[in-house]
């Protein structure tokens, strides 16, 4: 109980607000040994019950502790798909490390740093690692749309099941919103690459530059595949209603973010897609999506980055991690301010915000303190480039060609707790049922519904 709980190694600020490496460094071995040693292994495992997709916290901790790390990591491997991209972006703190015994009086285990750790290990040891067994093949095939985290874990369950599973994705390449909406500083590309590879190595089969809803319909995957997962995640950006709101200069957060990520705009010399660079960026919004703009931004060269949010930090639904980083690396946060409209140039481009202050009231439907507008507020912030990053819908592309999938007002495919939809043997989960929500409750909806589309195909 005496141990205290470990620190992540971190690039300087100084340095990593101008480049795109890595920002957590990762544990040592003293650390991560150390850290594993501060867990109870408590019989009731309340971490677990806060995991989404049910890692086996204590055992995998526990074998790190005793130092058997092919242990460690083939207890991990086998109840998370990816593991690595898990241990770096998944808001352990709200989650399983809210559960921890040890943070009821002190600070919770860094269940988060040591599943990175391991997942790390294990990459660089892949001749130390059990081979997965996988059973006959059943002949059954199933279709996956979308190659984000839902599909990802979805494909990793059941190709592990005995069945054929192709994932179709629309862009050019893997990871969906891992790689094109998260930035390398926090989501270095190569583990995207390392962990999409384990799965394709165990038979899972991906056909990029498929767009389901174009290429091929939702109906025409059923007629070839025994199932299929739509999670094609909500990608269609809530507009801000404002005036001015499509002034050159500014871009919807999924734009700006696929532009870097995916792209390289900006990054690399011989890059052809473009981004508008300026010295003062404003970032509407306070989530994980928006610190991502801001913190790109600033490397991108912004001198003033700025986060424009109408309420308090204490409100901010982002990963205090996150905060806290855009913080060290120069980021203004410009709290209680609602953005009224974006101003002009003469010649149409983006000159600014026009804001208003705002003070918090009672707690609206979502728990949080409604903002209000205080009367005579109103200031000019100025801006070259503007990101709206306020949060997204669901597209409809897929969709419209499905008119038998029942949707909710906002769009969203309705599906019971199992992932099925409206349509037999059709299932779907992740944000195109949740709307914009984590990686790991994307993970957590591909795992329950692999479970729903074992035994539906068992009763096929």
């Amino acid at each position: 109980m005496a141990i205290e709980r470990v620190v992540m190694p971190e690039l300087p600020a100084d340095e990593r607000s101008r480049n795109f490496e890595e920002v957590n460094l990762g544990l040592s071995e003293n650390q991560a040994f150390e850290e594993a040693r501060r867990c109870l292994q408590c019989k009731n495992r309340a971490c677990v019950a806060g995991c989404p997709v049910g890692v086996s916290i204590p055992e995998f901790i526990d074998a790190l502790a005793s130092d058997d790390l092919p242990r460690a990591a083939n207890i991990l491997r086998g109840d998370n798909a990816l593991p690595a991209v898990c241990g770096r972006v998944c808001p352990q703190e709200t989650q399983c490390e809210a559960r921890c015994v040890r943070g009821v009086k002190g600070e919770s285990v860094a269940i988060g740093f040591l599943e990175r750790y391991v997942a790390d290990w294990a990459m660089h040891h892949p001749d130390r690692l059990l081979r997965a067994e996988l059973p006959p093949a059943t002949g059954k095939k199933v279709a996956v749309v979308g190659c984000g985290p839902a599909g990802l874990t979805a494909a990793g369950e059941l190709v592990r099941m005995g069945h054929g599973v192709t994932i179709f994705e629309a862009l050019h390449d893997t990871g969906g919103v891992l790689r094109y909406g998260i930035p390398e500083f926090r989501l270095p590309k190569e583990i995207i690459d390392q962990e999409v590879a384990q799965l394709t190595e165990l038979g899972v089969v991906i056909e990029c530059n498929v767009i389901i809803g174009k290429t091929l319909t939702v109906a025409e995957l059923r007629e070839e595949y025994d199932a299929v997962f739509v999670a094609n995640g909500a990608g269609l950006p809530i507009m801000l209603n404002i005036p001015g709101e499509n002034l050159k200069g500014v871009y919807a957060a999924n734009e700006f973010l696929t532009r870097v990520n995916l792209m390289e705009a900006g990054r690399r010399p011989e890059s052809a897609t473009p981004i508008i660079r300026s010295r003062e960026v404003a970032v509407i919004g306070g989530g994980n999506t928006a610190m991502d703009c801001v913190r790109t931004a600033r490397r991108l060269g912004a001198e003033r980055a700025m986060i424009v949010y109408r309420r308090s930090e204490a409100e901010m639904p982002a990963r205090v991690e996150e905060i806290k980083h855009a913080k060290e690396e120069g980021v203004e946060f410009v709290m209680l301010t609602a953005p009224l409209a974006v101003t002009a140039t003469e010649d149409g481009w983006v000159a600014g915000l026009r804001c208003q202050m705002m003070e918090l009231g009672p707690p609206d439907a979502s728990g949080r303190r409604k903002p209000i507008p205080i009367p005579g507020s109103e200031f000019d912030l100025p801006a070259g480039v503007v990101v709206n990053a306020v949060g997204t819908n669901a597209n409809p592309l897929l969709t419209a060609t499905a008119p038998d999938l029942t949707l909710n007002k906002w769009g969203n495919i309705v599906a019971d707790e199992n992932g099925m939809t409206s349509i037999p043997g059709v299932f779907a989960g992740g944000d195109i049922v949740r709307g914009g929500a984590t990686v790991i409750l994307a993970m957590g909806d591909g795992k329950r519904a692999a479970a729903a589309i074992q035994e539906y195909l068992k009763g096929k």
